[in-house]
């Protein structure tokens, strides 16, 4: 395995059509729809979110109950020398410090780190009593949500999958419209066809268990911020309101670089 990933840099721009062009153009992605519907239904109300999350491709048979794993997230672990470092970026797809933490902590640390952690995205959001879930930036959001999490769960290596996400979290105030996630997909190699059936399989139903579980795990762990870093199962930084807070050990992509080395090498 190649110690380095190819992820885009941070200011680097890709060659798509006119962003302006794309605005104009409001409708979603087709067999996505079907999302938006589910979604839609799901919600109580689109309001604000003053909850939680944590991610995970696998679904439940009880989308009511977080999984054995979302449990575990809350339970910080010793960590053994040479064993890949737990390392959790807890985002809202449609929320600017998720971009910001994502380009600026994020990417540039996994270029250096890539083959001592072990990555998982997760997202913030507020599971309802209709087997929903509730996003603070409305259903589009938690379209958004679904979309990278199909792309992860059929893209496991995040030198795709967080790619992609990153690519549509430069423009997330476009998230979902089409033709921001189909140059996204070209950009990293996605299936475009194997990105909708995914999102709309089941009616939906499956987006929406992937969902549920990732917001359960990151109520199970206590995160509520986007974006929210979290290394070893404990918070590392946090990126709130424009600003890094609660990083005792530094905001720079040095400082978690060697935070994880440290973890990765402990004896």
């Amino acid at each position: 395995m190649a110690s380095h990933i190819s992820l885009p840099s941070r200011d680097e721009k890709r060659p798509i059509r006119s962003r302006s062009a794309r605005r104009a153009r409001s409708w979603i992605v087709i067999p996505i729809a079907l999302i938006v519907l589910y979604t839609v239904y799901s919600i109580q109300t689109a309001a604000a979110i003053p909850v939680n999350k944590w991610t995970s491709s696998a679904t439940t048979s009880n989308p009511k109950k977080p999984t054995t794993a979302a449990a575990a997230a809350a339970t910080p672990k010793a960590h053994q020398a040479g064993a890949l470092v737990p390392l959790e970026a807890h985002i809202m797809s449609k929320c600017p410090d998720a971009k910001d933490c994502l380009k600026e902590m994020i990417l540039p640390a996994m270029m250096r780190v890539y083959e001592k952690v072990n990555f998982t995205l997760s997202y913030i959001g507020k599971t309802t009593e209709n087997d929903g879930v509730e996003c603070k930036h409305g259903p589009e959001e938690c379209m958004g949500n679904i979309i990278e999490l199909c792309a992860t769960h059929l893209y496991p290596d995040p030198k795709i999958s967080l790619g992609f996400t990153m690519c549509l979290t430069r423009d997330y105030k476009d998230i979902p419209q089409r033709e921001l996630v189909e140059d996204c997909a070209l950009e990293h190699g996605i299936d475009f066809e194997k990105l909708n059936n995914c999102a709309a399989q089941d009616d939906g139903a499956f987006g929406m268990r992937m969902l549920r579980d990732s917001v359960s795990r990151s109520a199970a762990a206590g995160v509520t911020k986007s974006c929210t870093v979290r290394l070893n199962e404990e918070i590392y930084c946090i990126r709130d309101g424009g600003e890094w807070k609660d990083c005792p050990s530094g905001s720079g992509v040095s400082d978690l670089v060697i935070a994880v080395e440290k973890l990765y090498g402990r004896s």
